[in-house]
């Protein structure tokens, strides 16, 4: 199904739509108040199936026992819209896009909401227990407990050839959502990688200071920053792989190093357990690739840094001044 949005002329900024389509999504839901819902219900908000994801995650509540009345919007129906207010719990993945709409359901129906990410061991897994926690039924406690039994141990020994081949190598991260980040640079811990760039567009002061509590010490931190200023501190930090969208593709590339897709065009669910194998397998593939030691523009990314003829101290401020075509330079680019 396809919902009208009113914004016209796209006004406002990202956030601004993310209200509108929210909004335009709420006037159906409460329509239908004949359909049987579990008591041991969820909504699903903020998954978009990327890549099949909503369904894997779908398949891990079913074993756990809890309904999915609706996923929003995630291969979602007029039907499970109409319904959604019957639910239980609203499970929140994409803070960012639904949060209004769950504050709204909170507020209209009294639907409690919690905020999760289904990436990575550890996030998947407190996913699933966040959930359980909140449901009436006590036994689907006892069965979480043993999903998380089964699929961890499997995951974990898939995954020990990639963390002895990533040991020790680092890498950037610049993502939408800072809930995504958490995840990332708890995910990469998982295959022996550090973050030494890590960022978002949309993060509050609160996210910077989570993040800051999982990183090292001199970990860069980035706020709504620009192609100059990230490959400023990806050269500066020596990060070996950048994860990013589609707009970080083309930096990653210039500069030489790895690059990992985390934008809404990826073909492969990231999502679940079989995401952070998924995950394991793109970054090794990307990082490991011989072609990289051949790089012209990691070879003299590396003399700029060694040199320190990048960036220089200016006495006015005492700020930073981006030499920009140095950075035009390491990244193979003409200034």
């Amino acid at each position: 199904p396809v919902l009208p949005v009113h914004s016209e002329g796209f006004k406002g900024t990202k956030k601004d739509g993310y209200r509108a389509a929210c909004d335009a999504i709420f006037k159906l839901i409460g329509t239908d108040n004949e359909t049987p819902v579990s008591r041991n219900s969820i909504n699903i908000l903020g998954d978009f199936n990327l890549a099949g994801e909503t369904w894997l995650i779908e398949n891990y509540y079913k074993r756990m026992g809890v309904e999915v009345v609706a996923t929003i919007t995630g291969d979602g129906r007029i039907a499970q819209l109409r319904r959604a207010h019957r639910a239980a719990l609203n499970v929140v993945q994409c803070s960012g896009s639904m949060v209004h709409l769950a504050e709204m359901m909170q507020e209209e129906y009294g639907i409690p909401y919690i905020r999760v990410s289904y990436f990575g061991i550890e996030d998947m897994t407190q996913a699933l227990y966040d959930v359980a926690e909140r449901m009436e039924d006590k036994s689907i406690m006892e069965r979480t407990r043993a999903v998380v039994q089964h699929d961890v141990p499997e995951l974990l020994t898939k995954l020990e050839p990639y963390k002895k081949a990533l040991q020790g190598k680092t890498a950037a991260a610049y993502v939408g959502g800072s809930f995504k980040a958490f995840s990332l640079v708890k995910a990469l811990r998982h295959l022996g990688m550090e973050t030494v760039v890590v960022g978002s567009q949309t993060g509050t002061k609160e996210d910077y200071d989570y993040l800051k509590s999982i990183t090292l010490p001199g970990t860069v931190i980035l706020d709504d920053t620009n192609p100059l200023e990230l490959s400023k501190f990806i050269l500066e930090k020596g990060a070996e792989l950048l994860i990013g969208g589609v707009k970080e593709r083309p930096i990653a590339y210039k500069m030489g190093i790895g690059f990992v897709d985390h934008n809404h065009e990826r073909k492969e669910p990231l999502a679940c357990y079989e995401g952070m194998l998924n995950f394991a397998e793109e970054v090794y593939s990307s990082l490991m690739s011989p072609v990289w030691k051949y790089s012209p523009a990691r070879i003299r990314a590396a003399r700029i840094r060694d040199r320190s003829e990048l960036f220089e101290e200016k006495e006015s401020g005492g700020g930073i001044n981006i030499d920009e075509t140095g950075i035009a330079a390491a990244a193979g680019g003409q200034k």
